[in-house]
């Protein structure tokens, strides 16, 4: 039987301001498609990004981009070993005029937060993140400060270089919608690099191209994307067959099933759908999961990771039969 429903009349608008952000990021950001793509996806469902990869390939150049090329404030925070919890969150200071303490917002009082090098943070510092990652809110001396939204943390980390580095506790990556890893670029994408990188930065002349006010139109509309119960079913199998996997020590969390279905709903969203199928989890699947995962002694002895695990387990998933019209 087919399921009928309306179409949401800013899923137009949605597909054209989304590109117009994805052209001015790819500006930037040479080859990276994909890369693009999935920060778009994890911007629109409301979550945050982890960009995990080896020097020099353009973490924090992507997380600027998307933050140049939306018209809001932005905040950028170097993550370093002395950094404090209140160089975050911020601080309530006295004032002697006034006789009274005010408080003093940090740089998460933004819409778009870039957090470059996070695990060079203590563990102390990271877990500031925790709550307005979360519950998009900031309690400091037992006041709750809402932030705005949109809400989007950033964060990136290099995942070779261990010294003076805090790896991130299982939940703090819990927080973090996807994880992207960028890659080496294309030899033809970074000839293109020299040329136009060669004389001055793109980043600088970057405009915006879209607002805080149509960003937040455009998740409006993604929440009005139509998941039917065969397909959250499947999203379920999916995140409950990492639990019983033997490869696996930890598995997905009932955040992940969460996270995955928005996700997959920006993800219809942005290829003109107002419906999610199972080829939208299929896609994220990877991003969104494998992050979340612990291996096996058994799986860490055969260089098995969890990408690879997701992987084997959505060839291994039954897809259910949906249709939309």
């Amino acid at each position: 039987m087919a399921v009928t429903h309306d179409v949401p009349p800013q899923l137009d608008e949605l597909v054209s301001t989304a590109h117009r952000i994805r052209e001015a990021v790819e500006s930037v950001v040479e080859g990276k498609s994909d890369a693009v793509r999935l920060t778009l996806t994890v911007l629109l469902a409301e979550g945050h990004l982890l960009i995990e990869d080896v020097p020099g390939v353009g973490k924090t150049m992507l997380a600027k981009a998307l933050a140049r090329s939306i018209d809001c404030p932005v905040r950028r925070v170097q993550f370093t070993p002395d950094l404090l919890p209140s160089d975050i969150t911020g601080v309530s200071a006295y004032n002697q005029q006034t006789r009274e303490f005010e408080f003093k917002p940090g740089p998460v009082f933004a819409n778009i937060v870039v957090g470059d090098e996070i695990n060079r943070a203590s563990p102390k510092t990271q877990s500031a993140l925790l709550e307005c990652m979360e519950e998009h809110q900031v309690t400091v001396d037992g006041v709750t400060y809402q932030l705005d939204s949109p809400f989007m943390v950033i964060a990136t980390q290099n995942p070779i270089e261990m010294e003076g580095t805090y790896p991130l506790p299982e939940a703090q990556r819990d927080r973090f919608t996807a994880r992207v890893a960028m890659g080496y670029p294309e030899p033809h994408a970074e000839l293109e690099m020299l040329d136009v990188h060669g004389g001055a930065s793109p980043l600088d002349k970057l405009q915006p191209v879209a607002t805080t006010a149509e960003v937040r139109t455009l998740i409006e509309a993604v929440r009005g994307v139509y998941v039917s119960q065969p397909v959250k079913k499947y999203a379920i199998d999916l995140v409950v067959a990492t639990r019983h996997s033997p490869d696996l020590r930890l598995g997905a969390s009932p955040r992940s099933t969460l996270q995955l279905v928005r996700a997959a709903r920006a993800h219809a969203a942005l290829a003109g759908r107002d419906y999610v199928i199972p080829d939208d989890l299929q896609d994220l699947a990877v991003p969104v999961l494998a992050h979340r995962l612990l291996p096996s002694v058994e799986a860490q002895g055969q260089r098995r990771l969890p990408e690879q695990v997701v992987t084997d387990l959505v060839r291994r998933v039954p897809v259910p039969e949906t249709r939309a019209s």
